[in-house]
């Protein structure tokens, strides 16, 4: 006998309602409507830091294939606010799978719908923009009235703008902490740094535990402090590197990240930003940032390194870009994006600081891009 699921509507700010059916928890959630067009990692993005107070459309039709497993979390718990997608198997088939997609959803208490339209709500989002959206399921044996689809859409358009959203502070730790733990292997699991060469200091932003493990599989022993550490505070630790993490929300408000980057750049410490880190380095030297019309969510965007003529498929996941245009000297260009020309990448002509924007470590994704974590390590052994 088929599972019969409760029923469900997505409500977007422009009045648009798509119905479908519950596959994650009973009750109400708001957010950015995005989407993403990564095939695999369903449990890697909802994970994600970077997605909160943002719901996730895939658009990859069939979600949830593998089931879920305590290995592929990027952090201790979801951090996207719901999630979209088309349909859901009836089996969950992986060796590693522990449990279904919908089980974990219930269990994390995430709202999410399926049943519905992804080709048509991806067009509406790609030619207007991404926009806030509420997802509202059902308790089982409720139908849907005029009632519940008037609540959806002002719950919507109440929703704040992500403009202005200071959300690093929301996602970050609390306490600073050591990390060791290296990259997965198949047979063998994730690994642990004993012998590092390095210390990094890692600004949480909204970390991905990915990042973390990159950085220790090259020889770091990482400390990883809260996103409003001083930049005094850091000096104590005597690092050899400091990195600035991806994260959610809007850079600007930030101003606490932007000052202690400021004073770590100019003090000659390596720096390296990625995602949010990289508009905190940017905005730290001097140029502006601005809220993309259509965001970047997935793991098929061509890059160019604007050095060697390289072109690198990455993982993308972010609605914020920096300016190039307002870029003083004392900053470069070094990767730029081939999908709409947008910065990537970005140096200091006069210190030994880069960031890029999308997510090199690549989970999920390609990892064409992890060369420069090689290029950090090379900043810190040229200065040991």
């Amino acid at each position: 006998m088929l599972p019969v699921h409760p029923k469900a509507i997505l409500a977007l700010a422009d009045g648009t309602v798509f119905t479908g059916i519950s596959i994650g928890a009973t009750g109400q959630t708001t957010g950015e409507v995005v989407f993403n067009t990564s095939i695999t990692g369903y449990q890697e993005i909802l994970t994600d830091p970077s997605y909160c107070q943002q719901i996730v459309t895939l658009t990859y039709p069939h979600i949830g294939n593998t089931g879920v497993n305590r290995e592929d979390v990027e952090a201790d718990r979801i951090h996207a606010a719901g999630l979209i997608i088309k349909d859901l198997p009836l089996l969950a088939s992986n060796f590693r799978c522990e449990e279904t997609l919908s089980q974990y959803l219930q269990r994390e208490g995430t709202v999410a719908i399926a049943d519905i339209d992804t080709r048509a709500l991806t067009r509406l989002l790609r030619t207007k923009g991404a926009q806030n959206g509420c997802i509202l399921a059902l308790p089982a044996g409720e139908a849907l009235t005029d009632e519940h689809h008037a609540r959806a859409i002002a719950a919507a358009k109440g929703a704040p703008d992500m403009t202005g959203l200071d959300l690093a502070k929301v996602v970050s730790t609390r306490e600073p902490y050591a990390w060791t733990q290296t990259e997965w292997q198949l047979g063998f699991g994730y690994g642990e740094q004993i012998a590092p060469r390095f210390h990094v200091v890692a600004y949480d932003l909204g970390v991905k535990k990915n990042i973390l493990r990159m950085l220790a599989q090259r020889g770091c022993k990482i400390t990883v402090v809260p996103a409003t550490t001083p930049a005094a505070d850091v000096f104590k630790l005597k690092p050899n590197g400091v990195f600035l993490s991806n994260g959610p929300g809007d850079p600007q408000p930030c101003d606490y990240a932007i000052a202690a980057a400021r004073e770590i750049v100019d003090s000659g410490t390596p720096v390296f930003g990625i995602c949010l880190g990289h508009q905190i380095l940017a905005l730290a030297g001097g140029a502006r940032t601005f809220k993309m019309q259509n965001s970047h969510h997935g793991a098929n965007h061509p890059v160019k390194d604007l050095d060697s003529g390289r072109v690198s498929i990455t993982s993308q996941n972010h609605g914020f870009a920096v300016d190039m245009d307002s870029m003083p000297q004392r900053l470069r260009a070094t990767h730029v994006s081939l999908f709409d020309g947008t910065l990537q990448g970005l140096e200091f002509t006069d210190r030994p600081a880069f960031g890029f924007q999308g997510h090199p470590e690549a989970s999920p994704g390609p990892h064409d891009i992890g060369y420069l974590f090689d290029r950090f390590i090379g900043l810190m052994q040229a200065r040991a």
